[in-house]
């Protein structure tokens, strides 16, 4: 059975990256890619499935994990009655090859030690032919192979499905070995891994990184290790961002909310750039935006809430029965249909992070994009009537007018309008007599939104045009310059939020019992949400309130900082995908928000945009 998802800690190497557990073990890993087929897929059923492990033949006494500091190089300390050990887990980002290198380390006395390699290509249902030699083996399925050295002679067990290593480790010696994956009709790599040097690049690699991160409040390090977990989920061919690198760890545990969230959202890229840039991350926010304008290039008709993490469209759904899933959590998913749905908010999301880019100062390689920003500009002018799935991609066949997805059909227009103002000097002037048009539009929209999404009876914006239901996306009203955050209005939004959708003091999106979702079941409190708290609590000047929850926020993440989609507090239990992206986005951008608000700085969405322009 897999750890709880709060024992696990990230490695990665910018293309993949590996779960690995408390007690040793890898026990998820996609390869070659992020979004491949899992090799390790022991999060997601039995030890049948696929697991390295790499732990004391003996009792364990204490363990204790840990990054080295403002790094992705995770040690994990483990105390026998004989000794102590440390094992360093890391990936060498920017290679070809994608190596997984595990160093042994003798602390005090010494310690027995046993490795167990159980490769299950294909999610865990394929056994791969392994030929061994000595300190040297291959694993091979189909197109997919992988080379193992042992800092030992490994023993295959009987049946030849895994190979297993019993050894020693003292005080002072460090015993390496590594898996390497190829393309099985290559040759295997030849020559052996030096991890060492790799560990002294890698270290290198990621402590020059986090050294350029540009905020320098009181909660460095959770900001630090926040982005350097956005970091480690980039596809870094593409800077595609994907929103976690897991699929189907459940909402609920024994329940069906279980997606596949291996790919990259449009909603995702405008607060994932904000938090980037805010960090001083203009490459990569520049990476993203570059694989955002690739990812919707075409008829906007057209345009999918997510993509694969080079562009790709077609990311079928599929479920795979061999798999029993976290904690019995049934079905296991791989690839997710939400990409067919209409969600008029990602037009809203594009326009945002271009306008977004542009002001924070990430250039533009070639012409500013005006061919896009017309086409989607319009193309919202003819659809934002129309209703959708919304923001949670409801999959009850219901469609509905979700505020949030008007308040981004308004941010999609206003984005379009600001971006001429500000910096269309030498727009196309086709473009700039659309201006009249597009601000007549943007009143419209507002007006419209204002009259129906407001709900005087519950004195609230609502989840959807003539609802009653709440909905936690509604906090981002003030966040995207509709309304300040002391608006009448806003305030009594959030004080209907604080009394319907709060739990033990974290944020609910919605009430699935309001059926809006069409599927069985609850869950529990999306992380997101709170942060969305936080921000409006900070917006109108309730710092106390603000930093209490932001404190609140901060604890439940696991000894290593991260964070998965949703917290259970009755159960004291992270769930949904690990690590997720948006937690950590939410993280980073209310811990910038609330440091600026207590220097005293006006922290309105206008004015984050005018500082940000200086």
């Amino acid at each position: 059975m897999s750890s709880p998802l709060e024992h696990y800690g990230l490695i990665g190497d910018l293309t993949t990256i590996a779960l690995v557990s408390r007690s040793g073990s890898i026990d998820w890993m996609c390869l070659p890619r992020i979004d491949s087929d899992a090799c390790f897929a022991k999060l997601l059923g039995t030890n049948e499935h696929g697991y390295w492990s790499l732990r004391p033949a003996v009792e364990v006494r204490a363990v204790q994990q840990r990054y080295r500091p403002e790094t992705l190089v995770l040690e994990t300390e483990v105390t026998c009655d004989g000794g102590r050990a440390r094992i360093i887990d890391f990936m060498p980002p920017g290679e070809t090859e994608h190596d997984i290198i595990r160093i042994v380390e003798g602390l005090e006395g010494e310690v027995p030690m046993h490795s167990d390699l159980r490769v299950r290509f294909g999610y865990g249902k394929l056994t791969p032919w392994i030929q061994c030699n000595s300190h040297r083996a291959t694993l091979t399925s189909g197109p997919d192979a992988l080379a193992y050295i042992s800092p030992v002679p490994l023993v295959p067990d009987w049946d030849a499905s895994r190979l297993e290593a019993d050894f020693v480790v003292r005080a002072g010696e460090r015993l390496p070995c590594s898996l390497t994956f190829y393309a099985s009709h290559l040759a295997a790599p030849g020559h052996p891994v030096d991890a060492e040097r790799d560990l002294v690049r890698t270290e290198q690699y990621w402590r020059e990184w986090a050294s350029r991160c540009r905020y320098e409040g009181s909660f460095r390090d959770a900001v630090v290790r926040s982005l350097i977990t956005l970091k480690a989920l980039t596809y870094e061919p593409t800077g595609g961002i994907v929103a976690a690198p897991t699929t189907s760890l459940p909402e609920e545990l024994g329940g069906v909310r279980n997606w596949d969230y291996r790919y990259c959202w449009l909603r995702d890229a405008s607060l994932t750039l904000e938090a980037l840039m805010r960090g001083g991350y203009l490459d990569e926010a520049r990476a993203w935006r570059d694989w955002l304008l690739r990812a919707v290039a075409g008829a906007p008709d057209e345009a999918q809430i997510m993509y694969g993490v080079a562009g790709e469209h077609r990311l079928p759904e599929v479920e795979l029965p061999w798999l029993p899933g976290y904690e019995e959590s049934r079905p296991v998913r791989i690839g997710n249909g939400a990409y067919g749905q209409f969600q008029l908010d990602v037009y809203g999301e594009t326009l945002n992070a271009m306008y977004e880019a542009r002001v924070y100062g990430v250039q533009e390689a070639g012409s500013l994009p005006w061919d896009t920003l017309k086409v989607l500009v319009d193309f919202v002018e003819k659809s934002w009537q129309r209703p959708d799935e919304g923001i949670w991609e409801i999959r009850s066949k219901r469609q509905l007018h979700f505020t949030h997805s008007k308040l981004m059909a308004w941010v999609a227009v206003d984005r379009g309008v600001r971006f001429v103002e500000q910096f269309g000097a030498n727009a196309p002037e086709k473009l700039k007599k659309r201006l009249p048009r597009w601000r007549a539009l943007r009143e419209e929209i507002r007006a419209d939104i204002l009259a129906r999404a407001y709900n005087s009876r519950v004195g609230a914006f609502t989840q959807s045009y003539g609802s009653d239901a709440l909905d936690a996306s509604v906090l981002l009203i003030p966040h995207m310059g509709f309304l300040p955050a002391d608006d009448p209005r806003m305030l009594g939004t959030v004080a209907a939020i604080e009394k319907g959708l709060t739990k033990a003091g974290f944020v609910e999106r919605y009430l699935a019992e309001t059926g809006v979702d069409g599927l069985a079941g609850h869950e529990a409190t999306f992380l997101i949400c709170s942060f969305w708290l936080v921000d409006n609590y900070t917006m109108v000047g309730r710092l106390d309130e603000a930093g209490a929850l932001f404190q609140r926020l901060v604890s439940i993440r696991n000894d290593l900082g991260l964070l998965a989609e949703e917290y259970h507090p009755g159960l004291h239990r992270q769930l949904g995908n690990f690590p997720q992206a948006f937690s950590h986005v939410g993280l980073i951008n209310s811990a910038v928000l609330l440091e600026a608000k207590r220097a005293g700085r006006d922290v309105s969405f206008t004015a984050m945009a005018a500082a940000s322009m200086h």
